[in-house]
C-alpha cells in the first residue's frame, strides 16, 4: 500500500525548530522528522516526550537488587565458607561486582527496549523519506491523507520559516534501504 507524503527539507536546525513550532501552532500532525544529529528543541516543540530515562532507572535498580539478593544468597545462605574467622556476609566486596553487573543489564536492557520500541531489528528494510536527513539536511514528513485540504497551507508554511525544498513523494518499496 503506498501512502503519499509531503517532504520539506531544511539547511539549517534553526529553520526546522521554527516550522515544527509554527506547524503545531496549527494542529498539524507532524508525522516524523529525520536529523543528522539529535535536535531536542525539535523534540520538544513536537510535544513528544521520552520515559526511556525512567526505564533505564528501573532496570537499574532491579539489576542491583537482583544481584544483590544473588550474592548474600550464594555467599551467605546457601554455601557460607568461612575463611579465617571473617564473616561471610562481606558486603563491600559485593559492590564492585554489582556496579558491573548492574551497568551491563542496564547497557543490554536499554538496547532491547530501543530496538523494540523503535522497531528496529536486524534484516529489518529502512523506509527513509530522504537519504540527505542522515548527512546534512534536517527532513519534516507529513501524511498527505490526513493533512486533507491544509497540504497546500503547510507547504506555504514550510517555505515561509526556511524550507529550502518542498515536495510530495509516494511512500512505497523504492524509499527502502
Amino acid at each position: 500500500m503506498n501512502r503519499k507524503i509531503l517532504v520539506g527539507i531544511f539547511d539549517t536546525e534553526e529553520h526546522l525548530v521554527a516550522a515544527v513550532r509554527q506547524a503545531r501552532e496549527k494542529r498539524v500532525a507532524i508525522r516524523e522528522i529525520y536529523t543528522p544529529y539529535p535536535v531536542m528543541e525539535a523534540i520538544e516543540a513536537m510535544g513528544k516526550k521520552s520515559r526511556f530515562t525512567l526505564a533505564a532507572f528501573l532496570y537499574g535498580l532491579f539489576a542491583a537488587l537482583g544481584v544483590l539478593a544473588f550474592l548474600y544468597y550464594t555467599s551467605v545462605l546457601d554455601w557460607p565458607l568461612n575463611f579465617g574467622g571473617k564473616p561471610s556476609s562481606a558486603f563491600p566486596s559485593f559492590i564492585v561486582i554489582t556496579i558491573v553487573l548492574t551497568i551491563f543489564s542496564v547497557t543490554i536492557l536499554s538496547l532491547f527496549t530501543f530496538s523494540i520500541r523503535a522497531k528496529v531489528w536486524p534484516g529489518k528494510a529502512y523506509v527513509l523519506p530522504d537519504r540527505r536527513g542522515t548527512d546534512d539536511k534536517f527532513v519534516m514528513v507529513f501524511d498527505k491523507d490526513t493533512l486533507g485540504q491544509d497540504a497546500p497551507a503547510i507547504e506555504r508554511l514550510m517555505k515561509e520559516k526556511g524550507a529550502s525544498e518542498v515536495y510530495e513523494k509516494e511512500e512505497s518499496s523504492e524509499n527502502v534501504f
